[in-house]
């Protein structure tokens, strides 16, 4: 196994499931000294997962959506480890499927909150420090969904996301901080433990019908017609957090294949 991130301190956030655990259990092996944030006390099992008895990764609860827990958090791991070398902002994720006509004022600002908010102010929060020392990687998690059916306000977020960073990474530039994004198209994971929406009912008919049309249409516009593994999607968020990437910033990758959102 490659050591890409020894002597890296990393930060990744939404890393309780999904792909940001698979990103958390790679780049500890890795060698990254890693620090794991979500809401759910899950991410703790994943820090305790992975602490080997000779590293240990930290796992810190907060409310990325809110400025003030963002910014006490990350607050908290400078102080902890004197640097942040990696953010892997990973917060995000529809939470209803429906076409647009069906959203109402809550759900719209919900879904914004949920998969923009976390970005801007992860961003927001880790730059003086990064700024500070010179040097820096963010890698923002955004998606092919830019262009899709059936989940407009998080369309709208993910495409606030792939403006953040390519204007974000024309401004630091400058401090030695690079800024990229992946885009990942659909991704085969196990069921969520904690459900996006919090739903207590069975969805209706007419909702699997509408969510049935996200996931026909994911598959009919990727290039090889099928959903992604956690995998191909860490793989991808791990390069452009690597230094294999020196040379690359301001830039969204899409992870679907061929699907370009």
């Amino acid at each position: 196994m490659t050591q890409r991130f020894q002597d890296k301190v990393m930060v990744v956030t939404g890393a309780a499931q999904g792909i940001g655990r698979c990103v958390a259990e790679r780049a500890f092996a890795e060698g990254a000294t890693l620090f794991l944030i979500d809401r759910s006390p899950l991410v703790f099992e994943v820090a305790e997962a992975l602490n080997d008895g000779t590293r240990i990764a930290t796992a810190m609860l907060a409310d990325l959506e809110q400025w003030s827990s963002t910014h006490s958090t990350i607050e908290k791991i400078t102080q902890q480890a004197g640097r942040i070398d990696i953010l892997i902002n990973n917060v995000g994720g529809t939470i209803w499927a429906m076409p647009f006509s069906e959203y109402n004022e809550e759900q719209i600002e919900a879904e914004i909150r949920r998969s923009l908010f976390p970005g801007l102010w992860g961003c927001r929060a880790v730059l003086p420090t990064m700024i500070a020392q010179g040097s820096g990687a963010i890698v923002n998690v955004s998606s092919v969904a830019t262009r899709g059916v059936h989940r407009i306000p998080y369309s709208a977020a993910k495409g606030g996301i792939n403006a953040l960073t390519q204007s974000l990474a024309f401004e630091v530039a400058e401090h030695g901080i690079r800024v990229n994004a992946t885009a990942p198209g659909g991704t085969e994971a196990p069921v969520r433990k904690i459900p996006r929406n919090n739903a207590t009912a069975s969805p209706t008919a007419q909702q699997e019908a509408w969510y049935q049309r996200v996931v026909d249409q994911t598959c009919e516009t990727s290039f090889m017609h099928r959903y992604g593994t956690l995998q191909e999607q860490a793989a991808a968020i791990l390069f452009l957090a690597s230094d294999e990437a020196s040379y690359i910033t301001g830039t969204v990758i899409p992870v679907a294949g061929g699907d370009l959102g």
